[in-house]
């Protein structure tokens, strides 16, 4: 009598351990896929005259989600037109897409200009960052990169204004 009352007990037992591993599995499972909303980035606004342009709608509409290491996150509101904003996993470093400005002041006749992927890029240097402008498309982009970025994010967007804007011959100011 006695093997007869612990078999039912110990099917029981058994069941309620496989209930609860499973909780518990689903439980991680659930704490592993979810992810803290990002902070909101703030970002000034500055004149973008053109931020409302279809090219500047088309490229912000196809902006990814990631530009390298950097993850897109939301702008704090009101946010400027024509911007957006991805941040590195450390919520310190920032990358910042502006579309639709006025054409750089330094941008003058004889300026040094890099091609990448079929994109022809203008660079300023503040302090320790650097804004690089699109100069071959019929609105002006500008890229703001923290320092150690590396080129993958100007790598992915050259391809993604190449896709969206087509080119348009270089309009620098003329030389004071």
């Amino acid at each position: 009598m006695v093997d007869e009352y612990d078999g039912p007990r110990r099917a029981l037992l058994i069941a309620a351990l496989v209930v609860a591993v499973g909780a518990v599995g689903a439980i991680l499972a659930i704490a592993a896929t979810r992810h803290p909303r990002p902070n909101p980035l703030a970002i000034a606004a500055v004149p973008a005259v053109h931020a409302q342009d279809p090219p500047c709608r088309a490229l912000l509409e196809a902006l990814p989600q990631r530009l390298g290491d950097y993850q897109r996150v939301p702008i704090v509101q009101p946010a400027p037109a024509g911007a957006a904003g991805w941040r590195a996993a450390s919520d310190s470093e920032t990358v910042v897409l502006r579309c639709g400005l006025d054409r750089p002041t330094d941008f003058v006749v004889g300026s040094p200009i890099q091609l990448v992927d079929r994109v022809q890029w203008f660079e300023v240097r503040q302090d320790d960052r650097s804004t690089w402008y699109t100069v071959d498309r019929p609105v002006y982009v500008a890229l703001t990169l923290p320092p150690g970025s590396g080129p993958t994010p100007i790598q992915e967007l050259s391809e993604l204004v190449d896709r969206t804007m087509p080119a348009v011959p270089i309009s620098p100011s003329p030389l004071r």
